[in-house]
């Protein structure tokens, strides 16, 4: 009889569910949230108890018993930096995660660990978080910046890349820890990460750090222009973060973060939809020849995932500069629901071992 598993993705306006048995789905749903819905709780984590009670709603209506589940994953939020793998969810973690002073902030993917707890407490079965976007595997040398008043940190897409480079080895007919592999998702921001021997030695700072510009993000910019921008008076420091997270890249040229829709102005003839795509092309394989030296040419695979790689211009864009370097290999959109469930299956299968927090 296979595993079955809850996994629990929040974001700021929804919840995406899903019911597997192991590699199975059941179902899968995502939970829309109106402002008006979420207005009268005071914080995010205030969430928790809300959106609990619709996910067992949800699970009823598709006629799953919540006393046929092994285990409930959430999504990893904004913990402390840890190792890659399937983590037990404690106190310790769930004390962390209210603590806004720990990343400046609070994401909804925090709400995970709290509704994953609270449903996994009721049934007496195990709570995990997978693979969070705080993932750090980081060498040394990777963490240094140029100031010793900044260090660089590693904050990534890591649950998909990190089941993605399973599937990628699998296909290679490798094991996870025996390929070298550069692993790259793009959404509406992108992560490009130097994944040694299963471990991810380095990446971009895909929320605000280095690296290409993204369909929102503005990666890496010239440190002096940033600064006039920082001092001009225009902006607050929480304005500036906001478009420079949130409305720059794509937004801030195109006045779209739509993939789908600067392909399709690229094919009507656009020769600016056409540059700026191009341009941000141009950085993400500057990235990808980045990693090759952090692993010293020695990589078995590139591979590509999320929503921009349906994009075919895009991707054989980026083919034509880096393709030399090794095969790559194309997962669009992504499997992070998946990834969730195959990190309780994992553990539960005695295949790997539920690290503690």
């Amino acid at each position: 009889m296979p595993y079955r598993i809850l996994a629990i993705n929040p974001g700021s306006t929804s919840t995406k569910i899903a019911v597997y048995d192991e590699e199975q789905p059941v179902f899968e749903k995502v939970l829309r949230h109106e402002a008006s819905e979420l207005d009268p709780f005071p914080t995010i984590i205030d969430q928790y108890d809300f959106r609990k009670k619709l996910v067992m709603e949800a699970m009823e209506e598709n006629n799953v018993s919540a006393e046929s589940l092994h285990a409930v994953v959430g999504r990893g939020g904004l913990v402390r930096p840890v190792c890659g793998g399937t983590i037990k969810i404690t106190p310790q973690m769930l004390e962390d995660l209210k603590d806004p002073t720990r990343w400046g902030r609070i994401h909804a993917s925090n709400l995970g660990a709290f509704i994953a707890d609270a449903i996994a407490k009721e049934l007496d079965i195990p709570a995990f978080i997978v693979d969070p976007v705080v993932v750090d595997e980081f060498d040394d040398i990777a963490r240094i910046s140029g100031i010793p008043e900044i260090e660089r940190k590693s904050l990534l897409h890591a649950l998909n890349l990190r089941y993605i480079a399973r599937l990628c080895a699998r296909e290679l007919g490798k094991d996870f820890d025996q390929v070298n592999q550069i692993g790259v998702h793009m959404g509406g921001g992108i992560s490009i990460a130097a994944i040694l021997g299963g471990r991810m030695v380095d990446v971009n700072n895909a929320l605000l750090g280095m690296g290409p510009f993204s369909p929102q993000r503005a990666g890496a910019l010239p440190i002096g222009d940033l600064l006039d921008m920082a001092y001009s008076g225009k902006y607050t420091k929480k304005e500036l973060t906001t478009y420079l997270s949130k409305a720059g890249g794509l937004m801030a040229y195109l006045g779209t973060d739509s993939g789908i829709e600067v392909c399709n102005r690229i094919k009507a003839g656009d020769a600016k939809a056409k540059l700026i795509q191009d341009a941000m092309c141009y950085q993400v394989a500057k990235e990808i020849g980045a990693c090759a030296a952090v692993l010293n040419g020695k990589v078995d695979c590139i591979f590509m995932s999320g929503g921009l790689v349906y994009n075919e211009l895009l991707v054989e864009t980026i083919r034509e500069r880096v393709g030399f370097i090794a095969p790559i290999m194309l997962y669009p959109g992504e499997k992070e629901m998946e990834a969730l469930s195959m990190g309780g299956v994992r553990v539960l299968k005695g295949l790997e071992e539920a690290m503690d927090y």
